[in-house]
């Protein structure tokens, strides 16, 4: 379980600090929309979004994910042990009806945007005053993204989220394959050790802790708990590039090995890159993968 994260949501002071339920599931359905990106690394698409099928239905909140993933997340007060199969349910609509999701994102997001959905890595997020343990079990039974987050409020301008399970969706014969290889293509003439310094990355961010996993895009590999925290690109000829979450102000950066890209364009997602050449350089750069890891 990941530690609890509070974002403030407005600018007044703190007046209680008792952890307590929303008065209704409303009050959460919008804090969260209107700071979606922020809390969950999701660009809001709709809220209350009708699906056009026999039953019906309402999708809380649509949203894309920093790696173009569609992303469906349900609400729900209390603890409700229908908020995962009300959001499958909705995902498998979302997958029939693609055309509906690119149009919506052509229309919030731009075409660019709406011509690079992730389609094979669709995530749902459940966010719910409580889960069981049984929701918990459930979510590693399917074969799909699922995040259960829970949350809280604090006093009168602070929301707390925590990850309680964060399931990637693969099933064990590729999660095998996922760590014989890291899967990022190797650099010719350089006898391999580019893809073996990448299959070492690999196996670091995997290591990291629970919840890890990973979406490939052809430009970089994200790895993400709720929110990316590292994004690691194809080798180049000597060096592997990695993007991290970590706060560029927070480190004692090193010319050669770590560089401030605030503001500067790049694959991935992150402000802080580290130039990976050697075994050591991954040794070196563990402390700020952990840091990285921590901050999502």
């Amino acid at each position: 379980m990941s530690g609890l994260k509070l974002f403030h949501t407005t600018n007044c002071g703190v007046t209680e600090v008792t952890p307590r339920l929303a008065e209704v599931e409303a009050d959460v359905q919008g804090l969260i929309e209107a700071h979606m990106e922020t809390m969950l690394g999701v660009r809001f698409l709709a809220s209350e979004y009708v699906i056009d099928c026999v039953n019906g239905g309402r999708i809380d909140s649509l949203g894309l994910d920093e790696n173009g993933a569609p992303v469906i997340v349900e609400y729900k007060r209390g603890t409700d042990a229908g908020a995962i199969n009300q959001g499958l349910y909705y995902m498998s609509w979302l997958m029939a009806h693609k055309d509906a999701f690119r149009n919506l994102v052509r229309d919030r997001l731009g075409a660019s945007a709406a011509s690079q959905v992730l389609w094979r890595a669709p995530r749902l997020i459940c966010v719910a005053g409580d889960f069981t343990r049984y929701d918990v079990h459930a979510v590693r039974e399917h074969r799909r993204s699922i995040d259960l987050v829970r949350y809280r409020f604090f006093g009168k301008d602070l929301l707390g989220l925590e990850t309680v399970a964060s399931v990637t969706g693969r099933t064990p014969a590729a999660k095998r394959v996922r760590r014989r290889a890291a899967g990022l293509p190797p650099v010719r003439g350089q006898g391999g050790a580019l893809a073996e310094l990448a299959e070492a990355v690999d196996e670091v961010m995997l290591g990291l802790g629970d919840g890890v996993s990973w979406v490939q895009r052809k430009q970089y590999r994200a790895y993400q708990r709720l929110r990316n925290f590292a994004c690691v690109c194809p080798p180049q000829k000597t060096k592997l590039l990695v993007y991290l979450k970590a706060d560029p102000r927070d480190v004692d950066l090193v010319p050669g090995f770590t560089r401030d890209v605030t503001g500067l364009g790049h694959h991935g997602t992150g402000d802080l890159e580290v130039q990976l050449r050697t075994p050591r350089d991954v040794e070196r750069a563990q402390d700020l993968f952990r840091a990285s890891y921590a901050a999502a």
